[in-house]
């Protein structure tokens, strides 16, 4: 997908991604920076940075932060969150990552967290090849979709949201999850890939919110219909599980790609 037809997918999104996504736990981007090497001093380039997750929890291990996003809204909210947490080390930028301008060999880590199949991606493996130095990594980083999974409650969020949304979201149990790797290895990128789960605990509000931070059931892509699903999906989920708990095995992983020496 381009960037121009991304431009607005998440429009009004920034709060609800931010406060209902599941962050990246500590253990597992503390694997990601030893797997890379990170040193501690090098730059960290966190591209299509939605409000911060990455960026913001990173900060501290890194000299510096530029973080990107083509959504004045997600970055606007990021630099609020990371004033709130005192990370003075994040510069913020709005730009679209196709069109980022950086230093050759300055980069140590390129982070881009679930949005890689949104970049030009062969595009962006060109520049990430300029931009990171000797013992540079690439990591495209993601966590499971609320609707992916074997959890029964789950048919329930894609039964409502193929019924109100202009989606058809697979059976539960048969959607793919993790980013694709054939594209580096093609382009000639040497790839390692961890996953790890953490046991969590939905609620009804929190899914709902999670649905909210979507391309498709925001209330700008559901517009006068946002009412009577989140209607819908709330009675659904609380018909099948009253006590308003729905447990869930989290898989969070990341894909670890360095240029292979010539």
């Amino acid at each position: 997908m381009s960037s121009q037809s991304s431009k607005t997918a998440f429009s009004g999104t920034a709060n609800d991604y931010a406060s209902y996504r599941p962050p990246y736990p500590n253990a597992f981007l503390a694997h990601l920076r030893t797997a890379a090497g990170s040193t501690g001093q090098g730059l960290l380039l966190d591209l299509a940075c939605g409000p911060g997750r990455i960026a913001i929890s990173m900060a501290s291990y890194f000299r510096h932060v530029v973080a990107v996003d083509l959504e004045p809204e997600m970055i606007s909210v990021a630099q609020q969150r990371a004033n709130q947490l005192g990370r003075r080390n994040i510069e913020w930028r709005v730009t679209p990552a196709e069109q980022l301008q950086l230093a050759p060999a300055s980069v140590e880590l390129i982070t881009i967290g679930e949005a890689f199949h949104r970049l030009e991606q062969n595009h962006i493996l060109e520049l990430a090849s300029e931009w990171l130095g000797q013992n540079g990594h690439l990591a495209t980083l993601g966590g499971e979709a609320i609707w992916s999974g074997p959890e029964p409650w789950k048919r329930i969020v894609v039964a409502v949201a193929n019924r109100w949304a202009n989606i058809a979201l697979p059976e539960p149990t048969a959607a793919p999850w993790g980013e694709p790797f054939e594209i580096f290895r093609a382009t000639g990128w040497q790839v390692t890939q961890y996953q790890m789960r953490v046991a969590t605990i939905w609620t009804a509000d929190s899914i709902i919110g999670f649905m909210r931070s979507t391309s498709f059931a925001s209330a700008n892509a559901l517009g006068g219909k946002v009412a009577q699903f989140e209607t819908d999906l709330r009675q659904k989920l609380l018909a099948f599980g009253p006590q308003d708990r729905f447990p869930a095995d989290q898989r969070f992983g990341y894909t670890l790609a360095r240029k292979s020496s010539v």
